[in-house]
């Protein structure tokens, strides 16, 4: 049998405790004068901000900030973003935060040089084909959270706020020409954060591993970076301070958004629209429906899913890897339905239909029709 795949990985990424110190340098080498630092309200105010900000002044860069961004960030911030970078004449973005200031930072950095609304670049065929790359504008990603990987990514997700559906905003050029992966911005994390960034983490990964397309370098990436979230996660959680731990779990997060490259499944596809009109933590949801997901899906990996389960030490096979995925959410404090985040059952049509039409539920390796999305969602609300 022929086979024959197209490949892309990403970008230069810089790993390391006190990191963050670089910053100034590498906009420079991207070729910034005046970047504009995106984050989300909570970080605006704290010290690992404000530091990047002086960081930058001391550079001469100047200490610009736009942090008008929610948790799930919308066209609405977007918009104020965009119109924030144009009338500060800057020339490049930081995004800095979790995934909501990565996501929106990187997509303000792409808006800045189109003209047409952002919904027509969303993740279909060759719709980015439909960009003009004139205008858009380089890009510094800093993490300060262990799990959405957006960092090393080539989209965004944006919420519609009209529609409460979430997009993936896709252009080759949201990749970061320079990501700072540094540790210490994470120690701050609450718990129930460094358990759900942590989770999306592995989810990323689970995902992209029993995804049916051809991919083995991502094959290998997931297979190893669920085996870093299981070894660190525990420990980033027990020791918000363990540097190791969180060195370890940004890779891990990294890791999961270059392996999801393969693709994504059913995981993502109930989490999306749940987080859009529940607003619920990403990650944290995506915790939830793994292990409904894992029943369902379980004809067609149980064979893959044994092998990952020997690669990370872990006796039992399927159904070992199975709870251990309990064990490992329990440990975290992760609650085991969705109900416990606020998600009922009233508008359970909606979220299946939302669920089949997201751009995930081709990676997924059983069929998801509106029917089975919607037992899942019965079963993880």
């Amino acid at each position: 049998m022929a086979i024959t795949a197209n490949w892309s990985y990403p970008t230069a990424v810089k790993l390391g405790a006190g990191r963050i110190r670089e910053l100034a340098e590498h906009c420079k080498a991207l070729g910034m004068k005046r970047p504009l630092l995106v984050t989300d309200r909570g970080l605006a105010s704290l010290p690992i901000t404000r530091n990047a900000l002086d960081i930058l002044e001391a550079g001469g860069l100047g200490r610009a900030i736009f942090a008008e961004v929610d948790p799930n960030p919308n066209e609405r911030n977007l918009e104020d973003g965009v119109r924030a970078f144009k009338d500060g004449g800057h020339d490049g973005v930081i995004a800095f935060g979790g995934g909501s200031g990565l996501d929106l930072g990187k997509c303000v950095a792409f808006m800045a040089g189109q003209t047409r609304p952002v919904w027509d670049f969303e993740d279909v065929g060759d719709w980015w084909t439909r960009a003009s790359v004139e205008g858009i504008a380089p890009i510094v990603a800093v993490p300060t959270t262990a799990g959405t990987g957006s960092e090393v990514g080539r989209a965004s997700v944006i919420t519609n706020s009209q529609t409460h559906t979430k997009k993936i905003i896709f252009h080759p050029k949201f990749l970061p020409g320079v990501t700072i992966c540094d540790p210490e911005l994470t120690v701050g994390m609450p718990r129930a954060i460094t358990a759900g960034t942590g989770m999306d983490a592995f989810a990323h990964c689970l995902e992209a591993y029993s995804s049916p397309f051809f991919h083995p370098m991502s094959q290998g990436i997931a297979l190893e970076g669920m085996r870093l979230v299981k070894t660190y996660l525990p420990r980033a959680y027990a020791d918000g301070a363990d540097i190791e731990a969180r060195t370890q779990m940004m890779a891990a997060a990294a890791m999961g958004a270059v392996a999801f490259q393969k693709g994504l499944g059913a995981i993502h596809s109930l989490s999306h629209p749940v987080g859009a009109v529940y607003h619920t933590h990403h990650g944290t949801t995506n915790a939830v429906v793994m292990p409904p997901v894992l029943r369902f899906n379980r004809p067609a990996i149980e064979e893959r899913i044994g092998a990952a389960a020997a690669y990370l030490g872990i006796p039992g096979g399927f159904d070992g890897f199975y709870d251990f995925v309990l064990k490992l959410r329990e440990d975290l404090g992760i609650p085991d339905k969705l109900a416990a985040l606020g998600v009922g059952t009233d508008r359970i049509d909606e979220l299946a239909e939302a669920a089949v039409a997201d751009p995930s539920t081709a990676g997924n390796p059983v069929e998801l029709t509106v029917e089975a999305a919607r037992q899942l969602l019965v079963e993880a609300i």
